[in-house]
């Protein structure tokens, strides 16, 4: 079987995107257009990938150089066949060649992949599409017999052969062999006198070399972006996607169109998302997990028969089973609560782990705490962790209630079963089953009178 190399256009500069990044760095989803051709080709189980770019394009080079692949330069912008012979010399003519491009990121593998099954039966295999609407494409032509012959562009076109709904995509796969030496033959005499791929289909034609053609899914896959117009529906068609795969695995989403996920979305049965969700990196939702509308969730981790209610903000944290969540609650990295778990509206936790059964109803702040089971938060309850220039540790111990508008001033320990009364401000460590508390003795002056307005 032979080998598969993969060539990747990115070399194109992409002026309408009317911006100092180069256009296959520009994002859909959560990573880079160049990226997702990138991860299409691992997913093929390609032996060696090559990534064409252009002169002034270092900036492609440097962000993604974490990649795997052969960095090639195209020096002139000469056109596809020009820019795909950059690559050649890396590879031997008995390897399968996979031309993708760095700005059409959403073909699935599974087209890709019969793309080059097609390519091994005859030597060349080529990807097309049927459109209702043709205009503007390099229009497929067919001998008698069905046979691609050849290519044709919009401007080139006669009235018949501009009736034709089968288009390029661009994408192919051919022996290298071969390809060397076709685009060998290519000549630039055209109006930008540059070398175009689309050519060797026609000489290939000539040689008797059977053009298999392979067609994708959906045209949503052989997309690409020049614009941010473009760009936008792009992300559009990933979001519908990756919405109709989570509603096929059972989930429930309000609406499909409201949803949006930039990173990998895992979710076990019966989970329910409201609308106007985000979920970013790398987020897994157990069975029975209640989303309400307009909440982010960001690399976390979250058990069976959680809610999240309305504008909650999670990142990367990890909730245990029956937790309760918001609305208006925000987790900051590196917080954990444990089963049965509750934070309200307008409470902020960060770096703390609430115990089993503990809640933080409304209007709190906790940072850097260590907090034990059957905890009760009382509203506007703060801990002071940071000095100005340290942060320091709040240790709560089980059973532990605190009163509301309380400040605790680490590093300190209440320790388990103590009662913090309203309004403390606990700066010294609070013993267990002792109720301990700080308040200004409360005074009423008699016959005070309220001051009053001047009249004018």
């Amino acid at each position: 079987m032979p080998k598969l190399a993969v060539v990747i256009l990115a070399a194109g500069q992409g002026t309408r995107m009317k911006s100092k990044l180069p256009k296959v760095l520009h994002c859909v989803g959560d990573r880079s257009m160049l990226e997702h051709s990138y991860d299409r080709a691992k997913s093929l189980g390609a032996n060696d990938i090559h990534i064409v770019y252009g002169h002034g394009g270092e900036q492609v080079k440097s962000k993604l150089a974490h990649l795997d692949a052969n960095w090639v330069i195209q020096e002139e912008q000469k056109g596809t066949g020009h820019a795909v012979e950059q690559a050649l010399p890396f590879i031997s003519d008995e390897e399968m060649v996979l031309v993708l491009y760095g700005d059409v990121p959403l073909v699935r593998v599974e087209t890709l992949s019969s793309l080059v099954e097609a390519a091994k039966q005859s030597g060349f295999g080529l990807l097309t599409a049927l459109l209702d609407n043709p205009l503007g494409y390099g229009r497929i032509i067919r001998n008698p017999d069905g046979l691609v012959e050849r290519i044709v562009e919009q401007k080139d076109g006669t009235a018949e052969e501009l009736l034709v709904n089968e288009v390029n995509t661009g994408m192919l796969a051919v022996q290298a062999g071969r390809l060397r030496k076709w685009i060998h033959a290519l000549e630039n005499n055209n109006a930008q006198g540059e070398f175009y791929l689309t050519d060797v289909i026609a000489m290939a034609a000539r040689s008797g070399v059977v053009i298999n053609t392979v067609q994708p899914a959906s045209i949503d896959e052989t997309l690409g972006a020049n614009n941010r117009v473009q760009l936008a529906e792009l992300e559009r068609y990933l979001q519908q996607r990756q919405a109709q795969q989570l509603m096929l695995e059972g989930v429930t989403l309000r609406d499909p169109t409201r949803i949006d996920i930039r990173g990998e979305l895992s979710a076990g049965e019966d989970v329910e998302i409201d609308i106007n969700c985000l979920f970013e990196g790398k987020v897994k939702l157990g069975d029975r997990v209640k989303i309400g509308p307009n909440c982010i969730i960001r690399n976390s981790d979250i058990g069976d028969d959680v809610v999240i209610d309305a504008n909650s903000m999670i990142e990367k944290s990890h909730l245990s089973n029956d937790v309760m969540v918001g609305p208006f609650a925000r987790l900051r990295p590196d917080s954990r609560l444990e089963a049965g778990a509750k934070v309200g509206n307008f409470v902020e936790v960060k770096k703390s782990t609430i115990g089993v059964a503990s809640k933080v109803n409304h209007l709190s702040y906790i940072g850097d705490t260590t907090m034990g089971r059957d905890v009760n938060i009382g509203a506007g309850t703060i801990t002071c962790n940071y000095d100005g220039a340290n942060k320091h540790q709040t240790i709560i111990g089980d059973r532990v209630f605190v009163g509301s508008d309380s400040q605790l001033v680490a590093p300190i320990t209440i320790e388990d079963g103590a009662t913090i009364g309203a309004g403390t401000t606990l700066s010294r460590n609070a013993p267990a089953e002792t109720l301990t508390l700080s308040r200004s003795p409360q005074k009423s002056i008699a016959g005070w009178r309220r001051p009053e307005k001047k009249s004018s």
